[in-house]
């Protein structure tokens, strides 16, 4: 690991702060670390009205601190992704327990009235993981030891963390030598490190996906988690940076077959699967002439198993790589076309 990524690890084990929050959609990091670390998550607390349960133990943040939490984490996102006043309380109780506190969140944890004196008279830390490094290298483009497989997809929130996450637990339980690679808030909770590339500064996108996949044996393998879209007519840039410092050797398509256009913006109609297919190899082989695509994810979340099965083998006809659902399906072909 970098130095630059050094600056961002996070102490676990994990006390989840779900709030007042009643919509699961506006849960989807604590989601994301029950279903992907829960063996990091000691307990839930919440605040009264609150109806997300993730069956964890309720416990205040001094109890959890005395289980051997290490680190509040905010699993929602409240309107505007800012943090409400009201919950200064049950953080302020966080970081004088000995907690840090852990946010994707827009509001600066420093900002929270009193929050910041709290965790200094402590010794506890405000890790706001969305803050990339200060000190972030432009890309130099020189190849790296080790191997990369990258996820790319047709639009944005349609399983890119997911595919990785499920692909780097199939490897390792093969023996294979591989991690996944955080670019985004949640993914960097789970995996504890990461940057979140789509707050750093354009001109130094290429270069944190760098440090995001540093050196390393040559038998290793980085799942590294995409980040927009190509075809996304507000965050293509990240894509394109975040793609070329990867590197990658393989591709991962993902993509949701029951969608038509670009989510909150009806006038993008999504690619085809080859159209989107030649255009990220295209990009890919500008910094690694060898890319190619070794599978497709399809998010089938929304359809019963039969539709799902019949997508999944009409993409395969269509694209000639194994094509699969990182929750429903068997990894065992896409882990082999990795390997290559």
């Amino acid at each position: 690991m970098t130095a630059s990524l050094d600056r961002l690890v996070l102490n676990m084990p994990y006390l989840l702060f779900l709030g007042e929050e009643t919509n699961p959609i506006k849960a989807k990091t604590a989601y994301g670390l029950y279903d992907w670390s829960v063996e990091n998550c000691i307990g839930q607390t919440r605040l009264p009205g609150g109806t997300i349960d993730l069956g964890l133990a309720e416990m205040a943040p001094a109890e959890a601190a005395a289980a051997g939490a290490r680190s509040l984490v905010i699993g929602v996102t409240p309107v505007g992704g800012r943090i409400p006043e009201h919950w200064s309380r049950v953080l302020i109780a966080a970081v004088e327990a000995g907690l840090d506190i852990v946010s994707g969140l827009h509001t600066p944890l420093e900002s929270v009235p009193g929050l910041a004196q709290a965790a200094a008279r402590s010794g506890a830390r405000l890790v706001d993981v969305r803050r990339p490094p200060d000190n972030l290298p432009r890309a130099t483009g020189k190849r790296r030891s080790g191997k990369r497989v990258a996820m790319v997809g047709t639009d944005c929130a349609l399983g890119k963390k997911y595919a990785a996450l499920a692909l780097a637990r199939a490897m390792r339980g093969q023996g294979i030598d591989a991690d996944f690679r955080a670019t985004g808030q949640t993914g960097i909770m789970i995996a504890g490190a990461g940057i979140a590339v789509d707050a750093v500064i354009a001109d130094f996108i290429a270069g944190a996906a760098e440090c995001i996949s540093p050196d390393a044996d040559p038998d290793h393998w980085d799942l590294v988690e995409g980040q927009g879209s190509m075809f996304h007519p507000a965050y293509a840039g990240v894509t394109l940076g975040l793609l070329h410092g990867s590197q990658a050797d393989g591709l991962v398509l993902c993509h949701d077959p029951l969608r038509t256009h670009v989510v909150s913006w009806p006038d993008y109609p999504l690619p085809s699967l080859p159209v989107a297919r030649d255009l990220y190899l295209q990009m890919a082989r500008i910094t690694n002439p060898a890319a190619r695509l070794v599978g497709v994810s399809l998010n089938t979340s929304a359809m019963d198993e039969a539709s799902a099965q019949e997508a999944l083998e009409r993409v395969e006809r269509e694209l000639g790589v194994p094509a699969f659902d990182p929750l429903r399906s068997p990894l065992d072909r896409v882990v082999a076309s990795i390997m290559g």
